[in-house]
């Protein structure tokens, strides 16, 4: 599994918006990779943000 599928799963379980700091406690994993995940999944269009700074899977 890659780490922008953890960071995704991480979200839906967490069940609110959440920022890139509480996604790397969560997961434990350092703070760039967690970053260079939620570019992709931008990119992507996989995660929306309702509130500044903090982001959450998109609704499809």
């Amino acid at each position: 599994m890659e780490l922008k599928d953890k960071v995704l799963a991480c979200m839906e379980q967490h069940g609110a918006p959440m920022t890139a700091g509480e996604v790397e406690k969560a997961l434990k994993v350092d703070r760039k990779e967690i970053d260079k995940a939620f570019k992709q999944l931008k990119k992507e269009e996989a995660i929306v943000s309702p509130v500044r700074c903090k982001w959450e899977p998109a609704k499809k």
